[in-house]
């Protein structure tokens, strides 16, 4: 097992990267995935023999269908938990370490894409989750409520009010089943409390909406 990463200097300046829209990890957040293309059955494969880490990434208008352009901005992760099915899929979860910036796509061999990561202006990303100071839960739940009545959805809510800010924050703005954009928006914030206010702006945007075509899933 690798050693934990506590310094920038741990991680890798060269990573394979997931290119998946709709899906973005956060720091110190859990994101299951179910792995079953041949490519990324490949790189999980590769991961597990070093490093066990994925960029997870979205990507942006330009390049082609077949190789897409990246977003400037993704999140590296490490796989912390692996299991395989009975027709060749992957079950992992992936937990979020640091977010990192495209430096160049490299040119490789293996059929999964790889970047150089710069990862110089997320140091803070290492440090160990806190609670947002300031954090004010009634106005937070009250913008989620709105959200998920407008949306015809539901979560658990003994959870969302005992769970510690920053973590509430990210684990949903990962779930939730806003934009690609949206998405990268609340992934690029500089820090948990722009994070925070923007998820807030994006739950009374939506739920403020009457034109919305009804309720989408969680993801």
């Amino acid at each position: 097992m690798p050693a934990p990463v506590r310094k920038i200097a741990d991680l890798p300046t060269v990573i394979p990267v997931f290119p998946l829209d709709g899906a973005v990890l956060l720091p110190h957040a859990a994101l299951p995935l179910n792995i079953f293309e041949p490519r990324y059955l490949n790189m999980i494969d590769d991961a597990l023999a070093s490093d066990r880490v994925i960029g997870m990434i979205q990507t942006r208008a330009g390049g082609s269908r077949q190789h897409p352009a990246l977003c400037d901005v993704g999140c590296v992760g490490r796989i912390t938990s692996f299991s395989e099915t009975g027709d060749g899929r992957y079950m992992i979860t992936l937990t979020g370490v640091a977010r990192f910036r495209v430096g160049r796509e490299l040119q490789v061999t293996t059929p999964y894409r790889q970047v150089e990561a710069d990862f110089s202006s997320f140091a803070a990303d290492l440090a160990p989750a806190g609670d947002d100071d300031g954090f004010d839960r009634m106005v937070f739940l009250a913008a989620l409520k709105a959200y998920l009545d407008h949306r015809g959805l539901d979560i658990e809510w003994d959870g969302a009010r005992d769970a510690p800010g920053e973590a509430l924050v990210n684990s949903l703005s990962m779930a939730l089943p806003f934009e690609p954009a949206e998405k990268q928006a609340l992934l690029e914030a500089a820090t948990i409390l722009e994070r925070r206010d923007a998820l807030i702006a994006l739950l009374r945007i939506d739920a403020a909406d009457n034109d919305d075509d009804g309720p989408r899933p969680l993801q």
